[in-house]
């Protein structure tokens, strides 16, 4: 009974798997860094579950690297762009994920973006940081106000609608944009409205951005887009970095077509597109969005969970629809 684990978990995941088959039968990449595609499938072969982090690419190749005897992929995130849901489907494979738990985490992170980005504490931080600041001055790193502004969300998803509650505290009205609708009692709720994506991107005020990474969603942000924005508007990305055409961004933000960003993720991510790392107005997180101990711990106890029920002939917990 081999089970293949592809990157250092918490410990309350580990619990649960070396109680049901035993510490012998896990495979156990040990390590924060991500495997590299070779050592991926040199671990696969005889695996009978993986549990997988959204960093490894778990498609028709790595299934067949793990043999005839996989049963089970359990993700250890809610997004589920890096496994071939078809391919897996196709050789019977039941692939799972972790919704719902990491949801007010990142609705917490998107904020801390969303007010870091607008007020400018990273570049202020940096500024003081290198012994710099002289003392208060009147015009000294003017940022973006925050209370009262429009927010914009595309995907009004679990996570896009926790952000939309707490944009409830600053009295902003909020622009949708989703291809489906928020009931009306929601939407009272929340003070929001639906709106098609032109009208998102030209009237927030600050537009943050929690949707599912899918063909459609692949660049959704480009030049075109940001040259719609206000001059005034924050962009703030913690979904999937292929979102954002990030070339785009770094000459929007250049160029002073938009205000300011805030991301914590990346295109290409760990890779980060140099440019704009030497632009003071983005503030830039190591995709952190769900990295808290109680969240961490909760999704790699519901992996865990997904796997063992599916090695016991049940049903997983979290299937991926």
């Amino acid at each position: 009974m081999k089970i293949v684990i592809t990157r250092r978990i918490p410990q309350a995941g580990m619990d649960i798997l070396i109680e049901a088959v035993g510490k012998d039968s896990l495979v156990h990449h040990d390590s924060d860094l991500p495997l590299t595609r070779e050592a991926l499938l040199a671990m696969l072969p005889g695996a009978k579950a993986v549990l997988s982090t959204l960093s490894e690419k778990m498609d028709g190749e790595a299934m067949d690297a793990a043999g005839g005897g996989l049963q089970v992929i359990a993700n250890m995130a809610v997004g589920y762009d890096n496994i071939d849901c078809k391919a897996a489907a196709a050789r019977n494979i039941v692939a799972t994920n972790t919704p719902g738990v990491l949801t007010e985490a990142t609705a917490d992170l998107a904020w801390a973006l969303i007010l870091g980005a607008a007020r400018r504490t990273g570049e202020s931080e940096r500024f003081l940081r290198a012994g710099n600041w002289k003392g208060w001055a009147p015009l000294q790193y003017l940022g973006a106000s925050i209370h009262g502004k429009t927010l914009g969300i595309y995907g009004m998803g679990r996570i896009g609608c926790a952000v939309a509650r707490r944009a409830c505290g600053f009295e902003m009205p909020v622009l949708y944009c989703d291809a489906q609708h928020a009931d009306l009692e929601t939407e009272k709720a929340l003070n929001a409205r639906w709106v098609d994506k032109d009208t998102l991107v030209r009237e927030s005020d600050i537009l943050t951005l929690h949707c599912p990474l899918t063909d459609e969603t692949r660049h959704a942000f480009t030049l075109a887009e940001f040259k719609k924005m206000k001059k005034e508007a924050v962009i703030v990305n913690t979904s999937r970095g292929p979102v954002i055409k990030e070339e785009d961004l770094h000459q929007a933000l250049r160029d002073g077509l938009i205000f300011a960003a805030g991301l914590d993720v990346y295109e290409l991510e760990p890779t980060i597109y140099k440019p704009i790392l030497e632009l003071e107005n983005v503030l830039m997180l190591p995709h952190l969005g769900s990295a808290t101990v109680e969240t961490r711990a909760t999704m790699a106890r519901m992996a865990a969970e997904n796997i063992v029920a599916v090695l016991n002939g049940r049903q997983a917990p979290n299937p991926i629809q």
